[in-house]
């Protein structure tokens, strides 16, 4: 079953993502040398500041040189591009930071390119990012998409592959238009999958993922495909019209 943490106050969101991060570190490194995590960008990079920076619970206990961050969607722009979600979490995490950090960035090399540069920008990311990722971090749009998986039939490509771990999104809905997403099969084969929602904007797309069950939304899918390595952080106001969860 799909886990739902709920909060009212900012801060004990936070907290409880720093928990979730911080156990799932140490999990992995019980049996590993490294901590593979995959991150999302928007509002999620702020709350990642929050309780890997700011809080002092957390902030100590964060193995640094044990990470390896990659990025579950990432826009075809230079790194240091306000779109980037890279260049996010550069500012907002790892320029605060005294110690190293391994980070995969996409190849900014070929960003100024076209259909073939993209098309390589997502094989090579795929070369490079591990088999089982021990924690992904995901958002949820107004329109249930997450990554860049979107909902609707122009989009249908990415949540079909199979095959493909990393694809190039084109022609996004929101901009910019040219995207590298992970897959269906990255998603399945990580050991937990998080997503953290807040504001009045998720509302009704909340309650068409946890009440409706719509699964045309990539958010909805992901619950009934991986039930049980799914959960939620989310704050009251996100989860104001869901009856059911």
């Amino acid at each position: 079953m799909v886990s739902v943490n709920k909060f009212s106050e900012k801060k004990d969101l936070a907290h409880r993502l720093g928990e979730v991060v911080v156990n799932a570190q140490d999990e992995a490194l019980k049996h590993s040398d490294v901590f593979n995590l995959a991150i999302s960008g928007g509002s999620l990079v702020n709350v990642l500041h929050s309780t890997l920076i700011e809080d002092k619970d957390f902030a100590p206990k964060v193995k640094w040189d044990k990470w390896r961050v990659y990025f579950c969607d990432e826009r075809i722009v230079p790194l240091d591009h306000a779109d980037s979600n890279y260049g996010a979490f550069k500012t907002a995490v790892l320029d605060k930071l005294e110690q190293k950090v391994q980070v995969f960035p996409i190849d900014e090399s070929l960003v100024n390119g076209g259909e073939k540069e993209f098309q390589e920008i997502a094989e090579k990311y795929a070369a490079i990012i591990p088999k089982s990722f021990d924690l992904i971090l995901l958002g949820c749009g107004p329109d249930g998409h997450t990554c860049s998986l979107f909902p609707g039939e122009k989009h249908a490509y990415l949540l079909q592959e199979r095959e493909k771990r990393v694809c190039w999104c084109h022609d996004s809905p929101k901009p910019p238009p040219n995207r590298v997403t992970f897959t269906i099969p990255v998603l399945e084969d990580a050991k937990q999958l998080v997503f953290v929602a807040e504001g009045a904007s998720k509302q009704d797309i909340m309650h068409q993922i946890f009440d409706l069950k719509n699964n045309e939304l990539p958010t909805a899918l992901i619950n009934s495909l991986f039930t049980t390595k799914v959960t939620w952080i989310v704050n009251d106001e996100a989860f104001a019209k869901v009856q059911t969860a």
